[in-house]
């Protein structure tokens, strides 16, 4: 190459002064560029550093620094007294990465897997909260009631004295925070459990997915209820699973509709204390038959108790597991619901057999749980804050859950019938005139109210079986109580035609 095309090559490096980025490190992926990309060929001397100097009006120490980082990676040969040279071991063709911002550009990437495109899929059916909170979003706790200055402290006390746990951890997690779950949640749902069956995960959404991965094989058949956790569902799919969709009625899942229509599934997804999104409880009829259909069929159910500590009245529900006499229940809890969604922490209480392959699956996932919120927890129980935050804010949610209940009767009682309202973080209405759900879902948006079909939890692949009569889902934990009486009222407007 002509020395004065090479000297036009240069000057016409980019280089932007006053940018934060050094200009040697600019130099250095200038010159890169024109390496990979052909303009500079393998074998090209290039100029002495005074000259290279003079035509970008740069220090020598730049290019020093530059070429000195290029003849490392090995784009660049050179020796005293010789000169410096692109490197013959550079191929003549290496396709350059894709500028920033254009990595979505059509063909650039090459296809996901199979099961990536399931993931994919799956997971764009569950629904993600966007936007200031606002009347009647739902699934999310009252955040505002969570003591932080008393986590923060908590928190701040384990930073201050950091110890060996600050390294990696057991993958099942801090077992001082798992032998309180135990007492926990034998005292207020009856699980039977050793901390050694207890697996700390971030959220229960990795648990659901490191369940669906462990437990089933690509084809194998799995009960959905529909309608359903679709955050359930996404997991299953994504496994490879074949989802088969289970009615749901006043006495929870129809245990006889499965056994009848898909008698070898391997695995039963069920929200038995409290249905999401219908708000039923499962009978103990349904309950036993459902566990002996699990023991005869040696397949798993997972229990989903994501709601558990509100009950507004009544005696707690004992959990499905503390029915379980053949080691087929796998527990799956939350504290999403109980503190913050933003701790992303859960936990799954599996049967003896079971929990040590969930623990290996777990270190193979992301090798552990954040250590020092789990700490913090352990700290939050011990101490009592836990008890006392679940008791303060069940009697919160009870209050704005009777005025969601008294709006309802007051404002809507022509036009919604209200389902079971005894628990959970939402309740269920149905239209009593003909609306559809869409139709209303979009408009309560225009409003500024979030209004969730009770359609956008029916399984896509259901027949009639699984026929819902159309309505919404309505939250109100997180409501304050001028929000609620505004989405209210747009609610009646909306559904009057007004």
């Amino acid at each position: 190459m002509p020395a004065s095309h090479l000297n036009q090559i240069i000057a016409a490096l980019p280089l932007q002064r006053g940018a934060t980025e050094p200009l040697f490190r600019q130099l250095y992926a200038a010159i890169k560029a024109a390496i990979l990309d052909g303009r500079m060929s393998p074998g090209m001397q290039l100029p002495p550093t005074r000259d290279f100097c003079r035509l970008l009006a740069v220090s020598r120490q730049t290019v020093l620094n530059a070429y000195a980082l290029l003849t490392a990676e090995g784009y660049l040969d050179g020796a005293v007294g010789r000169g410096t040279f692109v490197s013959r071991d550079v191929p003549l063709s290496v396709p350059v990465a894709a500028p920033a911002g254009k990595l979505d550009a059509p063909g650039l990437l090459r296809p996901l897997s199979a099961r990536g495109q399931g993931v994919v899929a799956a997971m764009r059916q569950v629904a993600f909260h966007r936007g200031p909170l606002r009347a009647f979003r739902v699934g999310m706790p009252r955040i505002d009631h969570f003591p932080f200055d008393v986590w923060n402290r908590l928190e701040a006390r384990r930073w201050r004295r950091p110890d060996h746990q600050f390294g990696y951890s057991d993958p099942a997690g801090y077992l001082p925070l798992r032998e309180l779950l135990c007492v926990y949640l034998k005292a207020s749902r009856g699980v039977q459990c050793t901390p050694q069956q207890i697996v700390i995960t971030s959220g229960s959404q990795q648990a659901l997915f490191m369940l669906s991965t462990i437990l089933l094989a690509p084809g194998d058949s799995a009960w959905m209820e529909s309608p359903g956790y679709r955050g359930a569902s996404g997991p299953l799919r994504a496994a490879g699973a074949r989802v088969f969709p289970v009615p749901v009625d006043a006495q929870g899942l129809d245990v006889a509709y499965g056994v009848a229509h898909c008698p070898q599934a391997k695995l039963a997804y069920v929200t038995p204390s409290h249905q999401m999104p219908l708000g039923v409880s499962m009978s103990l009829p349904r309950r036993l038959a459902l566990l002996a259909w699990a023991a005869h069929n040696k397949a798993w159910l997972v229990e989903d108790d994501y709601d558990s500590e509100y009950r507004y009245s009544g005696a707690p529900l004992a959990s499905l597991q503390s029915l379980d006499r053949d080691g087929c229940v796998v527990y799956v809890g939350t504290l999403s619901k109980v503190l913050f969604p933003g701790l992303r922490l859960g936990y799954m209480v599996a049967p003896p057999a079971l929990a040590e392959a969930l623990v290996q699956a777990k270190a193979v996932m992301d090798r552990h749980t954040a250590i020092v919120p789990q700490m913090a927890l352990a700290d939050f129980i011990a101490e009592g804050h836990f008890g006392r935050h679940i008791r303060r804010t069940r009697d919160s949610n009870a209050e704005r859950r009777d005025q969601l209940v008294r709006g309802l009767a007051h404002e809507l009682d022509d036009q919604l019938a209200c389902g079971p309202a005894d628990s959970g973080l939402e309740l269920c209405a149905y239209f009593r005139a003909g609306h559809d759900e869409e139709t209303v879902s979009r408009a309560g948006l225009e409003r500024g109210i979030e209004l969730r079909p009770l359609g956008h939890y029916a399984d896509p692949d259901a027949g009639a079986a699984c026929a819902t009569p159309p309505g919404l889902l309505l939250g109100f934990a997180a409501i304050p109580p001028a929000e609620m009486q505004h989405g209210l009222l747009e609610l009646g407007r909306l559904l009057r035609g007004r």
